[in-house]
């Protein structure tokens, strides 16, 4: 069974390499490594060793820290989650959508933010 800590870095990394918009493949070649060994650091199937790490860190512009980020909020629990994805930002789908959002002018994205809270505040 994977590791908490090995998962959340996987996640971290997963969540990464979405944001810049690399491929698993892209990754793999900046650091040397099989795209199939990305794939298993991103689930936590294979421990990161810190050399690699390291590797990672600096294909994709980060601090070696970024990947450790929010490991003891993981524990914490809020009372108004309500329907929010516990991993918002590890979710693909929302990662694509705030992506789209950013990439509206901003009259009509902030139009849609409003229209989006009206929605939401109906539901």
């Amino acid at each position: 069974m994977a590791h908490p800590v090995d998962v959340h870095v996987g996640k971290r990394i997963r969540h990464r390499r979405w944001l810049i918009g690399m491929t698993q493949q892209q990754l793999a070649e900046k650091v040397g490594i099989k795209f199939q060994q990305i794939q298993k650091y991103e689930t936590g199937a294979n421990r990161v060793s810190a050399s690699r790490l390291w590797d990672i860190s600096d294909a994709m512009e980060v601090p070696v820290s970024f990947f450790f980020d929010g490991l003891q909020d993981e524990d914490k629990t809020s009372s108004e989650k309500g329907s929010v994805p516990e991993d918002l930002m590890g979710d693909k789908e929302a990662l694509d959508l705030v992506r789209s959002y950013y990439a509206i002018p901003e009259n009509q994205r902030r139009r849609l933010f409003e229209l989006a809270r009206v929605l939401s505040d109906a539901a």
